[in-house]
């Protein structure tokens, strides 16, 4: 891996002298593992983790460069990356002070709790997965800016060049995008009609130039102007327009009206761990937590990792955490999310005592946890940034599914997002990644759909430990649950945590997910036996995890389940 990384550095080098920017023309391959001092990027692009280093080589600190990574792969990574789409940051500075930002997407002002749904109250297939009416109010835009705002300290103008420049020369496409946006031609054309530069007569192959020169205008009006570059003027003229052209509903006001919002971390002990992540409209950061301390009281290493008491453990502790996103999990803004007594240690034992270390539980026998409310207040990329100060930044944002809506901006160049199936279309009713809810996360003009995203960062004895995050739909908390647990409680390295085989419950449907060779034959049938009903998948989620080791060393592991995962050091 190693030789692979000096390979990638010296393309890039090579083109330095040249007197090419490094990112231009490069060849590239992506480098799963990377370690270093002064800073670390992992990014689902080799490009975009360039950007992120050289970002970081200027002075730039983590925000910087997770700024400028993230405005790349809105370029180089057209499936998830994004200005269409939305997405939650968490950031811990150097001092340990912790902050988290909510751009997700938002309902438009003309949505309505049964918009799709027919007349005798039947959710219509795909209504809100395709087509123009599946987009929410994009808050990417506004909300990189806000964090650069706030965080930054290199000029804004300096983070969005590269992915100008990107954008205008064009890139090669790896072999992955080929074939994904070879797979997506039909829905581009069922859903676009006008031309784009992802809709292509002959089939895309890899080393296919990639140009999107009206992309390259938007990112130049929003160098310009800011946030009144993106949700006013022409871009948000071009907006509206696609929304009438497809009979979308949104408009100049829900544009110009958006804003992100700043939140408060939810954070919580695993034994001598600190666990910060992120609040809702997120569900990851609280399931994350609960599954945590749901486990805490068994010995993990003593069962050894992918034992068979270790995932029905695992298992049915997700299981628990799943049901109660269900059920209380939403927008803040909107609804009394009950964070504390989701989380409080007697209520977590509660939902443990009926746990049999020999037989598995039945979802439709296990609904959420009860107790009295007080008045207490796939697809998708995730970008891990550390600098040679100490500043982390995770950060995750998504269109939903691979190219969102498949809707392309006219004239901008974009995909926007289908994340208003992240509501509850219908309670009971599950979405695209099978996830039931009610009434918290119905829709409602301005209120912004429930999300699995779990960007996260770690302590150790008051140090910064770890960060990391992942795409993967539902999938997301359960890796990031699991590739923690690989770390401290199993002992193992970053690498071998992210590359071991993950499996995966959501209290419904009433199965194991397992990817292919996690668990060996013998753990599998002991799991059935138990009443656990497993299904095999080729792989589920795609975590980037930075570890800061004892005396500051970096090490970055970008997940084998993406090709062009990448982990770039300073």
């Amino acid at each position: 891996m190693r030789s692979r990384r000096f390979f990638f550095i010296f393309l890039l080098l090579a083109n330095l002298l040249s007197g090419q920017k490094a990112w231009v023309g490069a060849e590239y391959t992506a480098t799963k593992t990377a370690e270093g001092e002064r800073g670390m990027v992992v990014a689902p692009h080799p490009l975009a983790s360039a950007i992120g280093a050289e970002v970081l080589r200027q002075g730039g600190n983590a925000m910087d460069a997770a700024v400028a990574v993230q405005l790349a792969i809105a370029v180089v990574y057209p499936r998830a990356g994004n200005v269409g789409g939305g997405g939650l940051l968490v950031i811990r500075t150097q001092n340990g002070e912790t902050d988290a930002l909510d751009y997700r997407e938002k309902a438009p002002l003309a949505a309505f709790r049964d918009m799709y749904l027919d007349s005798i109250g039947n959710v219509v297939p795909r209504l809100s997965q395709e087509g123009h009416l599946a987009a929410g109010v994009p808050g990417t835009v506004a909300g990189l800016i806000e964090a650069h705002r706030k965080y930054g300290r290199l000029p804004f103008k300096a983070l969005i060049d590269p992915a100008i420049e990107l954008a205008r020369k064009g890139f090669s496409i790896s072999e992955g995008e080929a074939a994904r946006l070879n797979s997506f031609q039909e829905a581009f054309r069922r859903n676009n009609t006008l031309p784009n530069p992802f809709i292509k007569p002959l089939k895309w192959k890899a080393g296919d130039r990639l140009v999107q020169k009206e992309l390259a205008a938007v990112l130049l009006r929003i160098r310009s102007r800011g946030e009144a570059g993106f949700y006013e003027g022409k871009t948000a003229d071009l907006i509206v327009k696609e929304m009438q052209r497809g009979n979308g509903i949104i408009t100049h006001e829900d544009l110009k009206n958006y804003r992100p919002q700043w939140r408060k971390p939810v954070a919580g002990q695993y034994k001598g761990y600190r666990v910060i992540s992120m609040p809702p409209p997120s569900s990851g950061g609280i399931a994350l937590l609960q599954m945590l301390k749901m486990v805490a009281p068994y010995d993990m290493a003593q069962y050894g990792i992918h034992s068979k008491e270790a995932v029905h453990l695992m298992a049915e502790a997700e299981r628990r955490a799943y049901a109660d996103r269900a059920e209380y999990l939403g927008d803040t803004d909107f609804y009394r999310v009950p964070t504390d007594s989701l989380l409080a240690a007697g209520y977590l034992q509660q939902r443990m005592a009926d746990f049999n270390k020999m037989q598995a539980s039945h979802s439709k026998a296990l609904s959420a946890g009860k107790f009295k409310l007080n008045k207490e207040s796939f697809e998708t990329e995730h970008t891990s940034v550390v600098d040679a100060e100490g500043n982390a930044v995770s950060v995750t944002t998504t269109l939903n599914s691979n190219y969102g809506c498949k809707v392309v901006v006219a004239g901008a160049g974009f995909f926007l997002n289908n994340e208003m199936d992240d509501f509850s279309v219908k309670p009971g009713v599950p979405n695209q990644f099978g996830l039931v809810g009610n009434e918290a996360n119905a829709i409602h003009p301005g209120k912004r759909m429930l999300s699995s995203m779990t960007p996260t960062i770690v302590e150790k004895d008051g140090e910064l430990f770890m960060v990391l995050g992942a795409p993967g739909g539902s999938t997301i908390i359960t890796a990031v649950f699991q590739v923690l647990l690989n770390v401290v409680a199993f002992n193992l390295d970053l690498e071998s945590a992210v590359n071991a085989g993950r499996f995966h419950h959501q209290w419904l449907p009433d199965h194991i997910l397992v990817e292919e060779g996690a668990l060996s034959p013998e753990v599998r049938k002991g799991l059935e036996d138990m009443g656990h009903s497993l299904q095999s998948v080729k792989y589920m989620a795609v975590v980037k995890a930075i570890q800061r080791l004892p005396g500051g060393r970096l090490i970055g592991v970008g997940d084998p389940r993406n090709p062009d995962d990448d982990a770039e050091a300073e």
